[in-house]
């Protein structure tokens, strides 16, 4: 492993004795859960965390390479000249409008091509090392006729786009994608009509041609040799493919998914060709390849293996995306040998380690916390050996400190990669992905009115769904003990949605739009039947990251609003024993009921004390049919079970109650909870828990839950 960079300029925004520490620190007194002992560099305090709970060993204790002893501040003059990211379109990304017939044949050799590409390299440099501008520049000297160029500054859109969640940023993206796309086809186009290589697209549509028995491709032809240039061009296409389909993956719709599965396969369908060519030319590829084609194949092939094996397997089917299943640990072998080149891709290829390690053990850290974070905290020491202040890198710092309980430090990072990103091209988008994350943090450290400011901020900023930052406001103001301003804010739910994604609401407008609606019906006199906050809290798993403590408040919050919901059913029933028929209804709070008690479920999950779920669990499912609104609260309770049964050691139960899971549709969130599903079934196979279970003849028995029971058996088994 090479030695980490040392230079001044690769160094220049390290923080030590910077006047921008002492702005900073002002910001963390502010943050009241931050401890004494965690005000230092983020990254030196993520190596002291990891070998502290043994998350690494004792000889990766120097990964973070020393602050030199004469920084230069974020305010030198490297960064935008301009204070304003947005003046003169600096904070817009696009490629000139190019004619695509100009576009000539790739005819550099390997050797040549590198030495062409250095630019590209220093680019990446710089955007690890959050001179944004500077990155930008660079790309854009080549973007609008070489399609490498093209893709670096696709990517600035990308990330930018994934952070803010923004529909202009992903707009943005997905148009600089195409282009770029376009700008590969041409080149293929072109050399398409040099006539030394025309039997070369013979055989590349041969291989294309499957054969009418089999899914598989045919067996591409090994000996015609195919100019470096149109391997390079077919790998950044492909990979604008694989890009795409991310951004189409966050959409989290069906349509989405499917069109996520589809790009997939165009994507592999490019690499797969160019994969067999490497493999075909053996020791000799470097003479053949440019290095940065050889790891952007190692980039794109381990990226769709990670991302197909997130997607539920029902979406890659319908979409009959490659007709196998994918390879996870393929995906991170190649992943983790691309980042280890040191070439134009092994930045992307630690972001996307780090985004799937951060993604999964979130979705599910019951099941995967301890499975991924140790890995997760090695990639990311590893990674800020080169770039310890990156604020991508920081960012996940951010995740990955969530995922080892340390909330201070999580915290630190965020406002470190903000602060790393002021007065330049990310500013915006930084800043507002690490408010974001900042304010569930809050959450979870039970400082609701900081968290409720924080929403109102972003709600202002509109930063991914202003109208679900408003609910939250609400939301968090109303545990506070403010109803009057939980409820102004509540007011403004409705006029802030927006249609989109075809004309249809997103997911998460429709969730808390439904539930404003919900509590406008009775005038808000029924909010003390309901926990918003802490709802979300169950449908985003991040119970798991609280203390017992806060988790025990939780469950006084819960359990007074059960007692409130039993009282007023008292009164309705005392008053239908003294009435004859009547004019008002039976008392029917099932769906508040039934969310509370998967609330409190979900805390005791957490607690360790799944055994007295049976009771409330039961009651959800023997239920379902008497739902109104509520109906994901049905599959996510089987969630619940799934975990409770997984803590009880009966694991070949939880897979099977997890199956049953994915047998509901068309609820809240539905596909956040399938890719949830997906993950953790995938996990319960590769540790070997496979035993089918008998399904019993009664429809209510096939969906019971008895933990006690279970926990009995597994006690006398051992």
């Amino acid at each position: 492993m090479p030695d980490p960079p040392k230079s001044d300029d690769e160094f220049r925004d390290c923080l030590d004795d910077s006047p921008v520490i002492e702005q900073l620190q002002v910001q963390l007194n502010a943050t009241s859960f931050v401890e004494e002992e965690n005000r230092i560099h983020p990254s030196l305090q993520l190596a002291e965390t990891a070998l502290a709970k043994g998350f690494t060993s004792p000889e990766h204790g120097d990964v973070v390479p020393h602050t030199p002893t004469s920084p230069t501040t974020p305010s030198s003059t490297a960064r935008s000249s301009s204070s304003d990211p947005e003046k003169g379109g600096a904070n817009v990304i696009l490629i000139s409008p190019v004619d695509l017939k100009t576009i000539g044949e790739n005819t550099l050799s390997p050797a040549e091509q590198e030495k062409e590409d250095e630019a590209v390299l220093r680019g990446l440099r710089h955007l690890f090392n959050n001179r944004f501008m500077s990155a930008k520049t660079l790309f854009e000297q080549r973007a609008d006729r070489d399609p490498l160029y093209a893709l670096a500054l696709s990517s600035m859109a990308f990330l930018k786009a994934v952070m803010t969640s923004g529909e202009h940023d992903h707009t943005m993206a997905l148009d600089v994608l195409n282009t770029t796309y376009k700008i590969a086809k041409a080149q293929l186009e072109a050399a398409k009509k040099t006539s030394r290589i025309s039997d070369y697209f013979s055989g590349y549509y041969n291989y294309f041609k499957r054969d009418s028995s089999s899914d598989r491709p045919a067996t591409p032809p090994s000996d015609i040799s195919i100019p470096n240039g149109v391997l390079r061009a077919h790998v950044v296409k492909a990979e604008c493919c694989l890009l795409i389909a991310v951004l189409q993956l966050l959409q989290e719709s069906v349509m989405s998914y499917v069109k996520c599965g589809l790009n997939l396969r165009r994507a592999y369908a490019s690499y797969s060709f160019v994969w067999q060519k490497y493999k075909a030319m053996g020791d000799n590829a470097h003479k053949y390849m440019d290095s940065d084609t050889i790891s952007g194949v190692q980039f794109g092939i381990g990226s769709v293996h990670l991302v197909l094996s997130i997607l539920p397997a029902k979406i890659w089917k319908a979409a009959s995306v490659l007709g196998w299943k994918p390879d996870k640990e393929l995906g991170f072998k190649l992943l983790n040998e691309c980042a280890e080149n040191k070439r134009i891709r092994s930045p992307m290829a630690t972001v996307m380690l780090l985004a799937y390690y951060a993604t999964a053990a979130s979705f599910a850290p019951q099941i995967l916390s301890e499975s991924y974070t140790k890995t997760a905290m090695e990639t990311l020491l590893e990674a800020q050996r080169y770039y310890p202040n990156s604020a991508l890198y920081l960012f996940f710092a951010g995740r990955i400190s969530r995922l080892a309980l340390d909330l201070s430090l999580s915290t630190q990072s965020y406002l470190y990669a903000a602060e790393m990103t002021k007065n330049d091209w990310a500013e915006l988008a930084v800043a507002s992905a690490c408010r974001y994350e900042i304010a569930i943090n809050h959450m979870v450290t039970g400082n609701w009115e900081q968290a409720a400011a924080s929403f109102e901020q972003l709600c202002n900023e509109k930063y991914w769904s202003p109208a679900f930052c408003k609910y939250m406001q609400g939301s968090c103001l109303e545990m506070t003990g403010n109803r009057s301003a939980a409820i102004l804010a509540y007011a403004e739910v409705p006029r802030l949605v927006v249609k989109k994604l075809g004309g249809r609401m997103s997911d998460i407008d429709t969730y808390a739009l439904r539930k404003v609606q919900l509590y406008q019906v009775s005038g808000y006199q029924d909010l003390d039947f309901h926990t918003p906050a802490l709802e979300f809290m169950c449908l985003w798993n991040l119970f798991h990251f609280m203390d017992k403590p806060r988790l025990d408040r939780c469950l006084k919050v819960v359990d007074k609003a059960l007692e409130t919901i039993q009282i007023q059913e008292q009164e309705e029933y005392d008053k239908r024993s003294q009435e004859l028929a009547p004019e008002t209804p039976p008392p029917d709070h099932f769906d508040q009921r039934a969310t509370l008690l998967l609330v409190k479920a979900s805390i005791q999950n957490v607690k360790g004390d799944p055994a007295e779920n049976t009771i409330m669990l039961n009651w959800i499912i023997d239920h379902k049919e008497s739902f109104d609104g509520e109906s994901w609260v049905v599959p996510y309770a089987l969630w619940e079970a799934g975990v409770a049964c997984w803590h009880v050691n009966n694991r070949d139960r939880s897979r099977h109650v997890w199956e049953m899971a994915l047998e509901f549709s068309s609820y809240d969130f539905e596909y956040r909870l399938a890719v949830r599903l997906n993950l953790a079934l995938a996990h319960a196979e590769e540790l070997g828990y496979t035993k089918p279970i008998p399904e019993p003849v009664d429809d209510k028995k096939r969906f019971s839950v008895s933990l006690p029971a279970m926990a009995a058996k597994t006690t006398g088994a051992n």
